[in-house]
């Protein structure tokens, strides 16, 4: 979630040529680009007309398109992006991101928590709730995915400074880091929050709050609309008390900062508390040698999850798997090596780690202890550990990452087109699935249910599958939206305005 995605907004020469296309579609086959090039080459002080009414409504459809449409419109010839070494970390989070909606979708209609296998032959023997298979609308384990890989690329730059001894840029590395994170996290879900609001006031979620609260439709998990207030001033004042307390670094509790507008939007809070800690980490051992620096990441780890403060972990053993990953790179350098060479039996153990990660990644948030396949890895879980369900999946989460980042065959499907996407969208597609499922979700699932049927199971679950299948376009046509009109225009504005507060050297 947090590895910053950047990407040119179109610019206006783009624009005039989308614009010029659409003309031509628009009048016939055989029109020329020539009236709207006048339109777009019209004075400001034109009069208006049925011409520049014509314009500002190519404008605005077209930014309303998502980004890879847009492309396709304007006939764009792109070069496709260059993969960096750490690609492959973007289409993950991407995945988890988009697998964290299909958790929040579908525990609203079943019980996702347990395994297969649980209670009398016959109640849980579903294909979905074999391990692995169960990732696909597990949320847990994605988070604790987003964890790792947020601990591993704020830590990569700064590494990589220490190891070249670098200490100038390294301060300036971390005071940039320390300077922007907070906004980096804070002003898109403040914005988000916000749109929720003026949804509320406009009446978008009172079109489904009954849905909302209808357990007979949604039959595990209600997920209520937030609380729409008499007047406008009091819900503002309500918006404004609640990002008062989302940004709220002064407790450890992981759940601390979660806001009722937005429920799933707990993990930002700890994100940046963790990366806080991270930093501090980081700078502490920055002069360390390198293998000293491992051993102390690593005693650090250790001693953070027997404290029970599982995410920390996740952060500090992202920094120790970009160590990792820097120190092959540097060996493989003085062998005069460009790429990891696979051997069968390299790729045969790489694989084994990754479907094992996998499967303890799989455990059930609930009664693993009674699950076949799990019985006795829950007896390893110690009983300090709080919430035992995010045991295996946090020691699996590291496990699998570090098992891709060693075997490119296993980042080849993450280096894809489609995921590489989903990467980029990532934050915003976290930011904005919960109004999407409030809102879109909610008015889709009873028109298809309304269908379908309902009655009997098979009914419920073609309907849902069905709901599903609509739902995922509004969504990422929300968060491509989100992404151009907010998320990267936040990450440019903590730019600047770090630019204009440091001192000129």
């Amino acid at each position: 979630m947090t590895g910053t995605m950047t990407m040119e907004a179109m610019s206006i020469l783009d624009e005039k040529r989308a614009l010029e296309s659409a003309s031509e579609r628009y009048d016939s086959p055989h029109s020329t680009s020539s009236s709207l090039r006048e339109l777009l080459l019209a004075p400001q002080g034109a009069v208006l007309s049925l011409s520049s009414i014509r314009l500002f409504t190519y404008r605005a459809c077209f930014a309303l398109l998502p980004s890879f449409i847009q492309k396709r419109i304007t006939g764009e010839i792109t070069k496709p992006e260059r993969l960096h070494p750490s690609s492959h970390l973007d289409g993950i989070r991407g995945l988890a991101a988009f697998f964290v909606f299909l958790c929040h979708l579908s525990y609203n209609c079943f019980i996702i928590t347990y395994g297969f296998g649980l209670g009398d032959e016959g109640d849980n023997y579903h294909l979905l709730q074999l391990p692995i298979i169960r990732l696909f609308y597990s949320g847990p384990p994605m988070v604790s995915l987003f964890f790792v890989i947020s601990g591993y690329a704020l830590s990569l730059k700064p590494l990589k400074q220490m190891r070249a001894h670098q200490w100038d840029g390294l301060m300036q590395t971390m005071s940039s880091s320390i300077f922007r994170r907070g906004l980096r996290l804070y002003l898109p879900t403040t914005i988000s929050t916000l749109l929720i609001l003026l949804m509320i006031r406009g009446g978008l979620y009172e079109a489904t709050r009954p849905f909302a609260q209808n357990h007979e439709m949604l039959r595990n998990v209600l997920e209520l609309h937030p609380s729409r207030y008499l007047s406008f001033s009091e819900q503002f004042q309500d918006w404004i008390w609640t990002i008062h307390n989302f940004i709220f670094v002064w407790s450890w509790d992981v759940y601390a900062g979660s806001t009722f507008y937005d429920v799933h939007l707990w993990t930002i809070p700890t994100e940046f508390r963790s990366s806080m800690f991270l930093f501090a980490c980081l700078v502490g051992c920055a002069r360390c040698k390198s293998y000293l620096r491992v051993a102390i990441l690593s005693g650090l780890a250790y001693f953070v999850f027997r404290n029970d403060r599982w995410e920390l972990f996740l952060f500090l053993s992202g920094a120790i798997l970009a160590e990792l990953d820097l120190i092959r790179t540097t060996r493989m350098l003085a062998r005069g090596e460009k790429e990891i060479h696979m051997t069968p039996l390299k790729r045969s153990f790489w694989l084994t780690v990754a479907i094992v990660a996998l499967y303890l990644m799989s455990q059930p948030d609930e009664f693993a202890e009674e699950t076949p396949g799990w019985i006795y890895l829950t007896q390893w879980i110690p009983l300090w550990f709080s919430t035992p369900y995010r045991y295996w999946q946090s020691l699996g989460s590291v496990l699998f990452l570090w098992a891709v980042n060693n075997a490119p065959f296993l980042q080849q499907p993450f280096n894809s087109g489609p995921i590489q996407y989903l990467g980029k969208v990532s934050y915003a597609l976290y930011v904005m699935h919960g109004p999407v499922i409030h809102i879109i979700g909610y008015t889709i699932e009873p028109m298809v249910w309304s269908f379908t049927g309902s009655d009997t199971e098979l009914e419920y679950k073609v309907g849902f599958m069905l709901s599903t299948v609509l739902i995922v376009p509004f969504l990422l046509w929300a968060a491509d939206l989100f992404w151009r009109a907010f998320d990267i225009p936040s990450v440019k504005f903590a730019k600047w305005l770090e630019s204009q507060f440091i001192v000129e050297e």
